[in-house]
Order: structure tokens, then sequence, then C-alpha cells
């Protein structure tokens, strides 16, 4: 007997590369901007440690963000959900209510398309997942049938 599991499938490093590039980069503007404002109100150098320690903590809180929302799509043995992308249609749904699902291609991009009985869709990038794209339809498939019931042979 199987014991139902749920799969977590995380943010792709490249993507998150990206995330943290805009985080760092916010944060060189913060420092630049306060350097600038000590050098024209004529303020000590110790008031530029409020900035730099403000982006110890941004850095500590994009890494905790990163550690416990860093999922892209989890799958339970009830149904699925998706954050972190836009325009992905039905973010979550059961098993269900999944008609059918299909690996495609969207802009040049390859994604899982899940159609729902009721007419809308769930659109997954796979390129912003850390895992490849066989592995995600294959863990994708065996969620999809254990949740309508299907048991393999």
């Amino acid at each position: 007997m199987t014991t139902e599991t749920t799969s977590v499938h995380r943010l792709a490093p490249a993507v998150a590369a990206r995330l943290l590039g805009v985080v760092l980069c916010a944060v060189a503007v913060l420092i630049l901007l306060s350097t600038v404002a000590l050098a024209v109100l004529d303020l000590h150098t110790v008031f530029l440690l409020v900035p730099v320690g403000a982006t110890f903590v941004v850095l500590a809180l994009a890494a905790w963000a990163w550690r416990t929302k860093g999922w892209v799509v989890r799958l339970t043995p009830e149904g699925y959900r998706v954050q972190w992308v836009r325009g992905v249609g039905v973010a979550s749904g059961r098993w269900q209510d999944v008609e059918d699902g299909v690996a495609t291609t969207v802009a040049n991009a390859p994604v899982v398309v899940l159609r729902l009985r009721d007419g809308r869709t769930t659109t997954i990038p796979v390129e912003v997942l850390a895992t490849s794209r066989e592995e995600f339809v294959r863990d994708l498939q065996e969620h999809l049938q254990r949740g309508r019931g299907l048991r393999k042979f």
C-alpha cells in the first residue's frame, strides 16, 4: 500500500537569482540615496549604519521568504495550488475538477495546462520550476490518477 504524499516543486535557482538581483539593486539604491543625504546634510557617517542594517534585515527576510514560501506548485492528495506565477488562471483546484492535463508551448515557453471541467484552465510554466519538465509531468500524472481514485496495476 502506498502512502499519499504531498509534492512541492520549488522556484528554479535562475529565477530566484533574478529576484535576488532585484532586491540587491533596490538595497543599493537605498544605500546610495542615504550616502548622498549624509553628504548633503553633513551628518556623521555613523548614520550610514541604518541603511546597512536595513540591508541585512531585507536580505534575511528575503532568504526566509524563499525558504518558507519559495515553492511554485504544491500537489496534494486532494488537489493542487500554484503561486508566484502571473497569468496562471485558476491558482488552485481539486483533482476531481480536472478534466485533463496537456503539456504544450505558450509564447515559446513550455507549459502544462490543466483543463478543468467548467472550462477554466490552470497554466503552469515549467521553466520556473526547479525540476525537469518530464519529472514534473510524471509527478502531476501520478497525483491526478490518485486524486481520481485510479491505481496502477
